[in-house]
């Protein structure tokens, strides 16, 4: 008995310390500025990434005081491997391999957003939808390799593997419902995720979430439908 309670609380502490969660109508919550709270993600890659597609909710009073880090994938070669990062007076700043493209959005409100970005290496077409709505097709990093042993993190943006955060540049709200694919995702298939639905991701699934979170994060059930 006391063998079998002992592998019982052996097994409750590796899951604690993977972090692996159904998260399905939860959000990680980021109440203050800082450079030391973030939560790090572990994907399922085993090739470098040729396209994928991330989506996300993100919901904060930041967009109109200053920047802030939204999805950070770094690599040791490259700490902005792929980057989705709100930049004051600008909109959404996307980058692959080092290289980025602004997104401009018309109006600035205080509301849980969906975000969708997507690139492909053979074209270097990236797309990003806001809400359900395509912003215009730019080109980024045609013939790119997207790396494996990647660093990605939620509430900060790395300037080098792992760390080098700043708390000007940190996220200061909700963010959930991340996934990530090594696909783009067909305008029809972002249309039924913003509505709520999904298709099976295979890098990073937020109903199999394998995390830590560090510093000050909190989860809590998600403030959007």
């Amino acid at each position: 008995m006391e063998k079998l309670l002992w592998c019982f609380l052996v097994l409750i502490s590796f899951s604690d310390a993977f972090g692996q969660t159904d998260m399905e109508k939860k959000a990680f919550v980021f109440p203050t500025e800082s450079d030391n709270s973030y939560v790090s993600l572990k994907a399922r890659l085993k090739n470098p990434l040729k396209a994928f597609t991330v989506c996300l909710h993100v919901y904060t009073e930041l967009s109109k005081t200053r920047g802030y880090s939204i999805f950070s994938y770094a690599t040791k070669k490259q700490p902005n491997e792929i980057l989705i990062f709100w930049s004051k007076d600008r909109g959404y700043t996307f980058g692959v391999g080092g290289t980025e493209v602004l997104f401009k959005v018309p109006e600035v409100i205080v509301a849980p957003v969906h975000i969708c970005a997507s690139w492909e290496s053979t074209s270097g077409i990236a797309e990003f939808w806001v809400d359900g709505k395509p912003m215009v097709r730019k080109s980024l990093k045609k013939g790119f390799s997207v790396g494996t042993e990647a660093s990605i993190v939620l509430g900060q943006e790395q300037d080098s593997f792992g760390g080098s955060f700043e708390a000007n540049q940190s996220l200061v709200g909700d963010i959930g419902d991340v996934n990530m694919w090594d696909f783009v995702l067909s305008p029809e298939e972002i249309n039924t995720v913003y509505a709520g639905g999904t298709f099976s991701p295979n890098v990073l699934d937020w109903r199999k979430l394998t995390y830590e979170a560090y510093g000050e994060v909190f989860t809590k059930p998600q403030l959007w439908p």
